[in-house]
């Protein structure tokens, strides 16, 4: 487990140092680039083991077992004392989280191999947020920004490092893989909990009322989830891990949408008009319809919703709209045709087939002749 990266001690006062980047006190403590507090009699008492402590704190009784008085008293210190270090409990809840996320992840493969890179990499994460489940608890507040998150979103994109993806894409699918993790972590962390409130029966899951449902659960109205229920599986333990299964129908997803970027398919919800936002071209990539590199006419966008009823305005707003409209419907043409090449491609596999069928029949005929 890693630990979070403290402020080097100092004997001066508690000013920052005149180059330290203009963070928020706890990401400065966790980058280490925030001054420590004045030299005290007893300076037994730190950062790391402030942190430490409310770890024990939150993995033992849950995130409302966690307070800046609980902390001390754990410590044997007034609560005063730890205002010194932590100014707050959102600094600590947020070095509480990169501690705790200051693992290694699993190694790369080489040769790279994303797919099972990836899946050991949302697995690690899930793992993490059930051995700290109280994580969870925690609001999202922005993107990662403290040494050790960054590290695992790096690990996350080292994992994509082999695919035809751009930099935009990569972080998409890991945020989506993370998200499933992060899913299936809160809904295990929920049920067992639901589970130990009720004592540990079998009722929260359902098994208790099996026998009932089969009796409650009518054919004519619950005609789909009748067969599940007469099978015993909607409320049993079946053959399917489903976070396993889940995790694999994301991954599958994915490798669908890199094999259609690895053959020229445009990105999902962009406009790859441009060269430049190519990225099998080396490309950025970007999302929408304008490229980075348009400044002009975004600027000049900006200008045209002030002057809208000026009439010169106006008629360049009109051509503006046609040109729109015939992009949507050379859009929907190329969409067509694209279904409709798919539809001669399951022809021609289908005549293949049938034509493999027919050479096989006549050759039996000869042997039986």
């Amino acid at each position: 487990m890693g630990t979070v990266n403290a402020a080097p001690e100092e004997t001066g006062g508690s000013a920052e140092p005149p180059d330290a980047p203009d963070l928020p006190r706890g990401l400065a403590l966790a980058w280490g680039v925030a001054a420590s507090p004045n030299r005290g009699p007893r300076r037994e008492l730190s950062i790391e083991r402030i942190v430490d402590a409310a770890v024990e704190l939150a993995d033992a009784d849950g995130l409302e077992g966690v307070s800046m008085a609980k902390v001390a008293a754990r410590l044997g210190y007034t609560t005063m004392s730890l205002y010194r270090y932590v100014t707050s409990k959102d600094d600590l809840l947020l070095l509480m989280q990169e501690q705790v996320i200051g693992v290694e992840p699993p190694p790369a493969h080489e040769p790279p191999d994303w797919r099972a890179e990836l899946r050991e990499w949302a697995q690690f994460t899930q793992a993490l947020l059930r051995e700290h489940s109280w994580y969870l608890d925690i609001p999202v507040q922005g993107a990662p920004l403290t040494p050790n998150n960054l590290q695992v979103v790096d690990r996350g994109l080292r994992a994509l490092r082999s695919v035809p993806l751009d930099q935009e894409e990569k972080m998409a699918v890991i945020l989506l893989a993370s998200n499933y993790a992060r899913a299936a972590a809160q809904l295990q962390r929920d049920l067992a909990r639901a589970v130990a409130a009720a004592g540990g029966h079998d009722d929260v899951l359902g098994g208790a009322y099996e026998a009932v449902l089969r009796d409650l659960v009518d054919g004519e109205r619950f005609p789909f989830l009748r067969p599940l229920v007469e099978s015993g599986a909607y409320v049993g333990e079946g053959a399917i891990d489903d976070v396993a299964f889940g995790m694999e129908r994301v991954l599958d997803g994915i490798a669908a949408y890199i094999d259609a970027r690895a053959n020229g398919l445009p990105g999902a919800g962009r406009a790859f008009d441009q060269p430049d936002c190519d990225p099998a071209a080396g490309g950025a990539g970007r999302a929408g319809s304008l490229a980075e590199s348009d400044t002009d006419l975004r600027d000049a966008a900006a200008v045209a919703s002030r002057y809208a009823r000026d009439p010169r305005v106006k008629k360049a707003a009109e051509k503006r709209k046609e040109a729109e409209k015939r992009v949507r419907e050379l859009q929907k043409a190329v969409h067509e045709a694209e279904k409709k090449v798919r539809e001669a491609e399951k022809s021609l596999r289908d005549a293949r087939k049938a034509e493999g069928e027919a050479a096989k029949a006549a050759a039996e005929r000869d042997r039986a002749s």
